[in-house]
Formats: structure tokens, C-alpha cells, sequence
């Protein structure tokens, strides 16, 4: 499997499930066992396709999701905790978003952790703009 972003096949998906069902068979079940963990880290996010990838979205997009031959994709980098970022180090990749080998377990614990401080930042950063806009 290419790119996710070049792909043919997962370039035309609309929705998750197109997504997943685009994926080598070994390589949906993963997918969905991350959509499950993301989705109970912020229950209330709505599923998207963004840049041709799976994201869960509230204010903003609070992560993204991606099949690759070798490991699933997860983004954004974490930032703004250290233990969660040390926790995330040995998946790291060159520019700080995460891969997840397929032939290890999904850290699911982390997946989810990293959801929920992506989901505080986003409903954080929201309180900030409602409460300039707010200002006379």
C-alpha cells in the first residue's frame, strides 16, 4: 500500500468504513481497534475524512488514523505533556507523529490517552475563542 494521500483506492473514500474496508484484510482489524479507542476517548468527536485519512473531529480535528504497509499512522504529534510524550518516544517517527508496527500490539492505553489530551487542547482552545470573541 502506497501513501495514504496517493492511494486510488482510500483517495475516493467518503466516510471510515470505505476507508478500513479499502485496507489489506490484515490491516483492518487494527484500524477499527483504533477507531474503537479513539472513539471512547472523545465519544462526543465526529468521525471525518481529512487529507484522505480517518480523523476524529470536534472544534478541530483531534487525531488522524492511517493504514501504511508497515505500521498504522497516528497524528498529530503529541505535544503539551511530558509523560504522555515519553510514553509516546518509542513510536515517534521523523517529524513526530506516531507508528504503530503491525507486527506488535497497539499500545490501545496510549491511543486513548493521547485522544483525550488532544480533546481537553481542542475544547481548551475553543474556551479561548469563544471567550475573546465575548470581550466588547
Amino acid at each position: 500500500m502506497g501513501r495514504p494521500d496517493t492511494d486510488p483506492v482510500t483517495a475516493t473514500c467518503s466516510d471510515i468504513d470505505a476507508y478500513i474496508a479499502a485496507q489489506p484484510e490484515a490491516v483492518r482489524p487494527l484500524l477499527e481497534q483504533v477507531r474503537a479507542a479513539v472513539r471512547r476517548a472523545a465519544p462526543d468527536a465526529t468521525e471525518v475524512i481529512s487529507y484522505r485519512i480517518p480523523a476524529l473531529r470536534q472544534h478541530g480535528v483531534l487525531v488522524y488514523f492511517a493504514g501504511f504497509k508497515r505500521h498504522i499512522g497516528f497524528y498529530p504529534p503529541v505535544q503539551g505533556d511530558v509523560d504522555l510524550q515519553a510514553a509516546a518516544a518509542p513510536y515517534a517517527g521523523e517529524k513526530g507523529n506516531l507508528r504503530f508496527p503491525l507486527d506488535q500490539p497497539l499500545p490501545l492505553d496510549l491511543i486513548e490517552r493521547i485522544t483525550r489530551l488532544r480533546r481537553a487542547q481542542d475544547l481548551a482552545l475553543q474556551a479561548t475563542r469563544t471567550s475573546r470573541q465575548r470581550r466588547p
